[in-house]
């Protein structure tokens, strides 16, 4: 007669439980803080919102059926207002506040020739979060009537 018991299985369900027990606990306290280290949805979403605005209201040529279709001399005037007034452009989308500043680069890069035609804004930062959105676009020369194909990419930091 065995009076022993099971001490093998005792042992490995107890020590299963526990290591799993564990790994929770690791898991679920690293989930915790990480709203508290990475703003880079929020900085994503902000991109996302000036490309919006600058698309469909700076730079649009009018044509409703075509949102992504922009005015060639509206995308100049915007491009060097940019660059002579940065801290306006920041203000006028609201990036600058008491609490949070938020810094921008914005480039329209064309496909075809695959050249960078504007840039306007700070240069991208090494280290931190970076929200970027990039759209294509049509840009219309409005001497001529021709459409060139771009890149349109915002980058929020």
């Amino acid at each position: 007669m065995d009076n022993e018991g099971q001490m093998h299985i005792d042992y490995l369900i107890g020590i299963s439980i526990f290591l799993m027990g564990i790994v929770f606990v690791f898991t679920y306290t690293t989930g915790l803080f990480t709203p508290f280290q990475s703003n880079s949805d929020e900085v994503t979403l902000i991109a996302d919102r000036i490309s919006t605005n600058i698309i469909e209201q700076n730079m649009s040529a009018g044509d409703p059926l075509t949102t992504n279709l922009l005015n060639g001399t509206k995308v100049d005037d915007f491009f060097n207002n940019s660059n002579s007034n940065y801290e306006g452009v920041i203000n006028y989308y609201g990036m600058n506040s008491s609490y949070l500043r938020y810094e921008f680069n914005i480039t329209l890069q064309n496909i075809t020739a695959g050249t960078l035609d504007y840039s306007t804004g700070k240069p991208l930062p090494m280290q931190g979060n970076i929200g970027q959105t990039k759209r294509i676009v049509l840009v219309r020369n409005q001497n001529t009537g021709d459409e060139v194909r771009a890149i349109l990419a915002v980058r929020v930091w």
